[in-house]
Formats: structure tokens, sequence, C-alpha cells
């Protein structure tokens, strides 16, 4: 990771077609008025997928603050050091486990802007091609025990690893050209492997598929595709 300073902040890339990269750059207006705007995927907030000038397409997405507090402060944060703002942090933990063959969307760059002890802040990743989260993917189609047990073996490779995701939910996980992917890694770490958060890693992912089942009672998700994963995850003895 390479790290340059700006008027208002910093911008750190990984990828070296990103290192000309401008403050207004991780602004969508920008891409807007090239026609560079290729698509958006909805959450809580837009996220933006753009095209650049090789035709590699980047996801673009601004760190918003949630619950209570998002009502009276939008996308502050505290700032601490920049290692610890939430999008260096992020791409950091992106381009380790990039480097090591693990399956993450590929780094592209980060973008800090500070106001005095405070700051927002932006990232930018490589769009997995073909990619559907596995809400999206389950919602038309099942996928076979096989790939349940491959996808348990997936998690158990992050967990061996001491990966440490804080939001792992059936969303965060991608399915594209028969494998499996982990994106959103805000606030993840890299930690000693312990049986504890491993286990409340798994036990947020089931919830989350018992929820977007309820709101989608058609989900190819069952408590038999639940323990054909867990038969994956424990096949390389992570648990």
């Amino acid at each position: 990771m390479q790290i340059k300073t700006t008027p208002f902040g910093h911008i750190a890339w990984c990828e070296p077609s990103a290192k000309d990269l401008t403050p207004q750059d991780f602004a969508v207006d920008v891409w807007q008025t090239k026609n560079a705007v290729v698509g958006q995927s909805k959450g809580r907030y837009t996220t933006w997928f753009v095209k650049t000038d090789s035709a590699q397409i980047w996801v673009l997405r601004h760190y918003w603050r949630g619950g209570l507090i998002g009502k009276f402060n939008r996308d502050r944060y505290l700032y601490t050091g920049l290692k610890h703002t939430r999008a260096m942090a992020e791409l950091a933990i992106l381009e380790t486990l990039y480097q090591e063959g693990f399956a993450v969307p590929r780094p592209i760059a980060a973008h800090v802007e500070r106001f005095d002890i405070r700051y927002r802040a932006d990232i930018m990743i490589e769009h997995v091609a073909g990619a559907k989260d596995l809400v999206a993917y389950l919602s038309q189609q099942p996928i076979d025990e096989q790939q349940w047990y491959a996808l348990g073996q997936t998690i158990a490779k992050f967990h061996l690893r001491g990966v440490y995701h804080a939001d792992l939910n059936a969303k965060n996980i991608l399915l594209a050209h028969e494998r499996f992917y982990l994106i959103d890694f805000d606030r993840g770490e890299l930690r000693q492997p312990d049986k504890g958060w491993q286990q409340a890693n798994l036990d947020r992912l089931l919830r989350s598929f018992n929820k977007e089942q309820t709101k989608l009672p058609s989900l190819a998700f069952s408590q038999q595709c639940w323990q054909q994963l867990i038969d994956g995850y424990q096949s390389l003895n992570a648990i």
C-alpha cells in the first residue's frame, strides 16, 4: 500500500492504476459527469459501480454511520491516527488477504478527509465479475450440498487465519463462478484464532439466514443446508 497526502487528508492505493486518484474521484458525481457509473447496490446506503478509462469496474463506497447516532452525525468519525481510520484499516486487511490468496475483492484505494479531530472516508475495491450476494442468489435458485460444504470450508479458512469479520451475514457473501467471496471488512480484524469469536461469527451468519428467510420464505435455505455448511467448516478443524 502506498499513501500520499492531499490538501485535506490522505489517499492510499494498492492498484497501480489508482495512483493518480484525487479526492474528487471518490465522489460519485465526478463519475456521473463522465457517464462512468455502470451500476449500484442499495442497502442502508448506495454503493456505486464505476468504470475506469482502462475498462476496469470498481466499487465505490462511502462510510456512513448507522443507528441512532447516524441521525445526528451521518459520516464523521473521531480521528485517532490514519491507520485506525475505517477506510485505511479495511484497505490494509483486504490487501493482506488478497496477497495471501483469500477469496476477497482486489483492493484498489481509500480516501480519508480530515476535519480537525474528525474525518470521513471512502473506499474503492474491484467489482467481482458475475457475482451475486448469497441472498440474491438463493432467492432465485438453490445451491447444492457440495457448495454448502465448500462455503463452510471457505469460512473456516478465514477463521484459521484469524480473520474476524465484524458483520458476517448472507449478503456479505458473494458467489461467482463456483467460488465464494467474503466482502465488507469494515471493522474487521486479524486476531488470534479463538473458538469464542469464531462461534459468534457463525451464530451471526445463521441469524442472518433465518432473518432473510423470514422476509422471503421462498429463500433456498434450510437447517439441512446449514448442517452441510457446518460439516464443511468442521472438516478443517476450525472449531
